[in-house]
């Protein structure tokens, strides 16, 4: 048996595949934030597979990237060569956006108070310029663990060409500060020139480090005490898999994990609807997401910012090309200092989760616009097994957002939204119209659990033709982990699905796209299906597929 398990900011999903029977489980439950365990543990209960059973469990996780968004990380220092103490808070001298006067740099997850200087000195080459001045590396430990510091950074120069230094900086700082302290080393995580760029992957590395290695150590333990005995395997944000040793020490390496899974399931969706260009967008409930995949491979970065280029934190590690901003279903709404509309990045979570939930929340968000909408069932809300509070989530919008600016509630809502759909619009255009490719050329593949209900929207705002809504939008990360991507040998074929209508003002546009039988790699057959809609006409294209190279606009859209 295999099972996949994405832990979301808001919903832990779990897909469960039996390869004897060919039947695949989806089940979702609140993510548990303070203890995430609880809800993957749950999630297998409840899909009622047996853990002993399972032969490998796929974890995606959005746990790095919800930490460096939301700046929830780890109490953090970082020691580095003396004299670069100040790398860290310059960054580059640059400015991307010249006639912005409200441009800022970036804001370092680390403060210059906890940045500590040692004298050594590598040269380019690996050779010795200065030797590590141990004494002055005490001190420093002490100083750390007088700091009560949770995870420390090593990050000294050239340390890309002989590592030496830094190892033994590190057998001091555990000596100094204790077995528990997280310590990372920019060697084991990048091997090249670029200080600031080494500088900011290791400050994140060591950021998210205590909260992911011990959520890691955790699971495993547990699921041992349940007899697991199979493989637990994490997914990275290049789309390949690690153990759970490597992950505990490159956390940053997770920096997309859940995502990874979703962009890995629109490229196989792709394939077998014969469509060359597509967009993953997935909205879930801290964050979007947005990667495109042209002819059956998303492109491969060598470098991610956490934010944006010009004023993110860059990341160097391989990742999937995915653009990220801090827009979901729990993200809330606010206004700035001058009564401006905000939705972002900070986020309710699942506990308390947005006002409607009834957990104790009471800040809109815009899972509360919806249910104010009408968009939102309150009684069939996770198929009716939470119950949603209306009255909550008017009150909510009312006190915070409609009362401060004069407006009714429902106009309130409708700002809400509009201010979202913008932000993620935007996201869109950062891995199309700036990488030189047309949006109106692709099909938006809508995934996450917010995804479909802001898919169209956000196509109409980009002039795409077309929207295609898998049968599981909302366990798109793991349905990417299929027996495909489990290590199984055949392929499982999405389930047939049922359509949803999506309403664009008065307008329905909505059809059951199924696409002809097509062979898999194992040579069985599969009948894929979803929604497709017609997002700029509100008239539904043909149900037929085309051949891989034909245009991707549906016949009936204007553009």
């Amino acid at each position: 048996m295999y099972v996949a398990v994405d832990i979301g900011g808001t919903f832990t999903d779990i897909a469960v595949h039996d390869p004897g029977t060919g039947r695949v489980s989806f089940h979702k439950v609140l993510s548990q934030r303070a203890d995430l365990v609880a809800g993957v543990l749950q999630g297998i209960d409840d899909c009622e597979a047996g853990t002993e059973s399972i032969a490998m469990l796929v974890h995606g996780s959005t746990i790095v990237i919800n930490a460096l968004v939301e700046r929830d990380g780890a109490h953090t220092a970082l020691v580095t060569t003396a004299g670069f103490r100040d790398v860290y808070e310059i960054g580059r001298i640059n400015r991307p956006e010249s006639f912005n006067l409200a441009f800022r740099k970036h804001r370092p997850l680390v403060p210059r108070s906890r940045i500590f200087e040692v004298t050594e000195r590598m040269r380019h080459d690996g050779t010795v310029h200065t030797p590590l001045d141990e004494n002055q590396a005490r001190a420093v430990a002490q100083r750390l663990h007088d700091l009560q510091v949770e995870a420390v950074g090593i990050v000294f120069l050239h340390s890309y060409a002989d590592p030496t230094h830094e190892e033994r900086m590190a057998e001091i700082l555990r000596e100094g500060c204790g077995p528990d302290i997280f310590v990372t080393r920019s060697s084991e995580l990048s091997r090249e020139y670029c200080e600031f760029e080494r500088t900011s992957t290791t400050a994140a590395n060591a950021y998210v480090g205590p909260r992911v290695s011990g959520y890691l150590t955790d699971l495993q333990h547990r699921l041992d005490e349940r007899g697991f005995r199979g493989e637990l395997m994490l997914m990275q944000s290049n789309g390949g898999l690690c153990d759970v040793s490597t992950a505990s020490r490159q956390c940053i390496q997770m920096v997309e994990s859940g995502p990874a899974g979703g962009v890995r399931g629109t490229v196989e969706l792709s394939r077998q609807l014969g469509l060359d260009r597509t967009i993953y967008f997935d909205m879930g409930g801290t964050t979007a997401k947005a990667c495109v995949v042209r002819d059956g491979q998303a492109d491969l970065s060598a470098q991610y910012f956490v934010g944006n280029y010009a004023e993110g934190l860059p990341v160097r590690v391989p990742v999937l090309d995915i653009v990220e901003i801090g827009t979901g279903g729990g993200s809330i709404a606010w206004l700035d200092e001058a009564n401006g509309l905000r939705v972002g990045p900070r986020s309710a979570g699942a506990h308390p989760g947005p006002a409607c939930y009834g957990a104790g929340g009471t800040l809109p968000t815009v899972t509360d616009a919806h249910v104010v909408l009408g968009h939102l069932s309150p009684t069939r809300f996770l198929n009716g097994r939470m119950p949603l509070d209306v009255d909550a989530a008017h009150h909510a919008i009312r006190e915070h957002v409609g009362e401060p600016l004069g407006l009714d509630v429902v106009t309130a809502a409708h700002g809400i939204l509009a201010i979202a759909n913008a932000a993620m619009a935007n996201a869109v255009r950062a891995v199309t119209t700036e990488r030189g490719l047309d949006p109106r050329d692709f099909t938006l593949v809508a995934a996450g659990g917010a995804g479909p209900m802001h898919a169209v929207d956000v196509a109409v705002e980009l002039g795409i033709g077309r929207v295609l809504v898998p049968r599981h939008p909302a366990r798109s990360p793991p349905s990417a982990c299929s027996p495909r991507t489990c290590g199984a040998t055949t392929s499982a074929p999405i389930s047939s699905g049922s359509t949803t209508p999506i309403r664009q003002g008065s307008r329905t546009c909505s059809r059951s796209w199924r696409s002809p039988v097509t062979p898999t790699s194992a040579g069985r057959t599969s009948n894929a299906s979803a929604a497709l809609i017609c997002a700029t006409s509100g008239r539904s294209t043909r149900s037929r597929c085309r051949s891989p190279g034909a245009s991707t606009r549906p016949e009936h859209c204007p553009r």
